[in-house]
């Protein structure tokens, strides 16, 4: 079974468990015996003073984009300071009581998952405050295995977001310890930063062999099946397609009113993957109360699947096919109010939409030169962990 950082650390009983301590988390991260770790390390006699939440809030029920307010954990009675509200960052006066902080909070492997970028903001907090951090580290769940790291990789100058502030690949293939150690360096952060490796983690095993039932990270993200087409089937957040959200089966699914020819089931069809014709109503967000027309994806296999390729294919597929119906769409978030150039900022290049106008063949051949992140296994090398 997976050790999670937290459980070695719970073990190693350390001395500076009678610090000050902030914990950086949210009610997925536990223990690998399901408890939350706020309370497993107050029971273990870390002096927790208060916690910090990112999206989706301390018990990761959040609405995706929308504003978080500090608030009060109700099983320890800590306060809840928010770094997605007002500030992304934890500010001077929030670090003014505190000795050390801890950062635990489980993540999907995406560039566009936004708890990596709320670490980096951690990171710099701790350096420019002078708190020591210490990362408790997690297995990435749809694997660190290299040959399915997928770009594309993001163009700072005109993409940086809170979706993506630096430059990796969509799929990065790395857990967000192997992350924080590269931008410490690389961004010149030059944090105190400590991490505590996770035991027991091949890079190349999925969630699936942790012997660890899946806990949903936030709520969409709710088995491994949607982590795993996430990478791809979240870019459908900036068209006029529903992802899934306000149904049963979010970032499993694709839908909506117009798309009910379903002689586009047997094109949107590919190696590892069953596809299923479905009909939904969603109780929230696009096309909310009404009937939509789609699909679902079930993987058959993990090992070999491109979520980012598959994504992209199906929204040119799908625009191809509905020329009349389909169009791109804004996504207002808290950090992004009016939503615009949502496109750009997933897939981390401008002018993206563009890319979508391509003939097929040349798309195709586009699109596996976009993807193409081979580049990335040699420059985060030295940062990684297993």
């Amino acid at each position: 079974m997976i050790r999670f950082g937290v459980d070695v650390l719970i073990a190693q009983n350390p001395d500076f468990k009678n610090q000050r301590i902030a914990l950086v988390t949210n009610t997925a991260a536990t223990t690998n015996q399901y408890e939350p770790i706020s309370l497993a390390l107050l029971k273990a006699g870390f002096n927790l003073v208060k916690l910090f939440s990112p999206e989706h809030g301390f018990d990761a029920k959040g609405a995706d984009g929308a504003k978080m307010q500090n608030g009060v954990d109700q099983v320890t009675q800590l306060p809840v300071i928010s770094l997605y509200g007002d500030h992304l960052s934890p500010a001077e006066t929030d670090l003014q009581d505190v000795d050390k902080i801890i950062f635990d909070i489980p993540d999907v492997g995406v560039r566009f998952y936004t708890y990596l970028w709320t670490l980096t903001y951690v990171l710099q907090a701790s350096a420019n405050y002078n708190k020591p951090v210490i990362i408790l580290d997690r297995p990435n769940p749809i694997s660190g295995n290299w040959q399915l790291c997928e770009g594309p990789m993001l163009n700072e100058q005109y993409c940086s977001s809170f979706i993506g502030r630096w430059n990796i690949p969509l799929r990065h293939s790395c857990t967000l310890a192997e992350l924080a150690l590269f931008f410490n360096t690389t961004k010149n952060i030059n944090a105190d930063l400590t991490v505590i490796p996770c035991e027991n983690w091949d890079r190349n095993k999925f969630q699936p062999e942790w012997g660890i039932k899946f806990l949903p990270t936030s709520p969409a993200i709710r088995n491994i099946n949607a982590a795993m087409l996430y990478p791809g089937l979240g870019l459908l957040e900036a068209t006029n397609i529903s992802e899934g959200r306000g149904t049963a089966l979010p970032f499993e699914i694709l839908a909506s009113p117009w798309m009910n020819h379903f002689d586009f089931l047997s094109i949107a069809k590919t190696d590892g993957i069953s596809v299923e014709s479905i009909i939904v109503r969603p109780n929230e967000g696009k096309y909310s109360g009404q009937d939509c027309f789609g699909l679902r994806f079930k993987l058959k296999a993990y090992d070999h699947f491109k979520s980012v390729y598959h994504g992209l294919l199906l929204i040119k597929l799908i625009k191809d096919h509905y020329p009349a119906y389909f169009k791109w769409a804004t996504y207002p978030t808290n950090v992004n109010p009016d939503g615009t150039n949502h496109l750009d900022k997933l897939l981390g290049f401008p002018q993206s939409e563009a890319f979508f106008e391509l003939p097929m063949a040349k798309f195709k051949t586009t699109m596996i030169e976009v993807c193409n992140a081979g580049a990335w296994a040699e420059e985060i090398k030295p940062y990684l962990l297993y």
